[in-house]
């Protein structure tokens, strides 16, 4: 059987190496832009790259998709300021720990039971605070730029007060790059490009970093004035080999164990993770040519596995990442080797190759991640929304609202107390139907009705004129709740005053104790 599997693996290699340099070039600036927009230390986006490449890779049921840090979890970020770094590594050993946990009780249905207009809402919100605190860096102002990822600032006359304050302090190189770099990421996704031979396999993210490189060593030799200071560039310690890679790793803060808030860090990094991990399991599973299914609750474990060992050894909380998964798909990967190319590239190149990742701009990466930001929010997605009606698009904005104005765990409780309230808005008004032919009436059960529908109950009976026939059909309905019961032997106890004939058909359910409910 092992031998049968090795095969399998070794005869797609010519297709899965190629791929795994395709996603490991993608998938280098993200990692750094994520870690960026997260306030934590470069290095540590490499190393959770590295780890869902070598570890998730290998437990996860998926063929093809990629993990990685996510921009969903630079949400992060309030947390960094709060506990520290190394406070928000236990948060993510211990999100690790929920999300095993959660594979272990079969939660991998977890995603069906939250309203996509929600989700939407959820990613649409966080496209927009990436963008927002993206905006200082891509102008060369970085104060601030790495605080909590709160929309509204706490002193609401400061509301927006770092983007002031970054436009009132541009660096002109640094905004030269971002632009160039917006315009490279933008062109890349144009149809020309797709459709090129060779171009369509150089990553966008790949050829925005290379430019920003070479502009600004044209600068520092050319127009000095114009070049980016060092500290608009990315800082990762200078590394030379293994043993100083060790050196750099950073470890869980255990003496924080016994502060609640810091659960509840994990729990929203292991609940938003899941989500992200299971909306793009099935998102791959959908653009797999093969159409292989991926396990859901063995990939919350393999998440979860990984998010333990990143966060053990001092990298960001990882999540299957529809980014990188698209662009392996898309190289023509066939199988889970692809990833492991791609994580092994991550450590090479962060051991041997730190003093030319430190030439990269942060205005490229804040470029990367607006555009990563605007097609989570896409004007595009808001549009289908409002399109489907009032019941979708009304919790979708509601969860995008409620999160830029608190924060992502109350934002979503908020977004999933709204989509609740159309849900059963949308039950209350659709259990009954009442049609009227004159004297003639047919109330119409739809579905299995329960006391939440015993008030539209009420005042559907209550219309019905004296000296009338109602017939009560519940063929429809295979359950009617004590409270639905009662209601109707209430009104058949009264029909007889109002001249009013009442004939019951396939009405189902236990009669009240002082039955009473016959055919009128």
């Amino acid at each position: 059987m092992l031998r049968k599997h090795l095969d399998y693996y070794i005869r797609h290699l010519d297709h899965d190496v190629p791929a795994g340099v395709v996603v490991f070039l993608v998938a280098l600036p993200l990692s750094l832009g994520i870690a960026h927009a997260s306030g934590a230390p470069p290095l540590s986006g490499i190393i959770a790259g590295i780890v869902a490449g070598l570890v998730v890779s290998i437990v996860s049921g998926s063929q093809l998709s990629v993990s990685g840090p996510a921009a969903s979890l630079t949400i992060i970020a309030g947390a960094v300021d709060r506990f520290g770094f190394d406070g928000v590594l236990l948060a993510v050993t211990l999100s690790g720990l929920i999300q095993i946990g959660l594979g272990f009780v079969r939660a991998g249905v977890i995603a069906a039971y939250f309203p996509s207009a929600v989700i939407k809402g959820m990613l649409a919100a966080i496209g927009l605070l990436l963008i927002m605190k993206q905006l200082p860096h891509a102008v060369g102002y970085d104060a601030d730029a790495d605080s909590d990822l709160s929309f509204l600032e706490d002193d609401s006359n400061t509301k927006f007060s770092f983007l002031s304050s970054a436009f009132q302090s541009i660096s002109p190189g640094a905004t030269v790059v971002a632009l160039a770099s917006l315009a490279i990421l933008l062109f890349w996704e144009t149809q020309r490009i797709r459709e090129h031979r060779i171009l369509s396999l150089v990553p966008g993210p790949l050829v925005a970093v290379v430019f920003g490189i070479l502009f600004n060593i044209v600068a520092q030799s050319v127009l000095p004035w114009f070049a980016i200071a060092p500290q608009h560039l990315v800082a990762l310690p200078e590394i030379a080999g293994p043993t100083q890679f060790f050196a750099e790793i950073h470890r869980p803060d255990f003496s924080l164990l016994s502060d609640f808030h810091l659960y509840v860090t994990a729990v929203t990094i292991a609940l938003v993770g899941s989500l992200e991990t299971l909306l793009s399991i099935e998102a791959v599973d959908k653009l797999d040519p093969l159409k292989r299914t991926a396990p859901t609750n063995q990939e919350l474990k393999a998440q979860g596995l990984g998010n333990f060992i990143s966060g053990m050894i001092g990298g960001l909380p990882i999540a299957a990442a529809i980014v990188r998964s698209s662009a392996n798909i898309n190289a023509g990967a066939h199988t889970k080797v692809a990833s492991l190319v791609h994580g092994a590239l991550l450590v090479l190149s962060v051991m041997f190759l730190s003093t030319m990742l430190n030439m990269i701009p942060l205005a490229c990466l804040a470029a990367v991640l607006l555009v990563t930001g605007y097609k989570l929010a896409h004007p595009k997605l808001v549009m289908e929304q409002y399109e489907r009606g009032f019941a979708q698009f009304a919790p979708f904005a509601i969860t995008i609202a409620a999160i830029l104005l608190t924060d992502l765990l109350r934002g979503m409780a908020i977004g999933m107390a709204g989509g609740l309230f159309f849900v059963l808005r949308g039950n209350y008004h659709s259990a009954f139907t009442l049609t009227r032919d004159g004297k003639n009436y047919l109330l119409r059960m739809q579905k299995d009705v329960s006391f939440l529908h015993k008030a539209p109950l009420r005042d559907i009976l209550g219309s019905v004129e004296e000296g009338s026939f109602l017939v009560i059909d519940g063929t429809r309905a295979s359950f009617m709740d004590q409270d639905i019961m009662e209601t109707l032997e209430d009104f058949i106890k009264a029909a007889s005053d109002n001249n009013i004939h009442v004939e019951l058909k396939n009405v189902k359910g236990r009669a009240p104790a002082n039955g009473n409910l016959v055919p009128a």
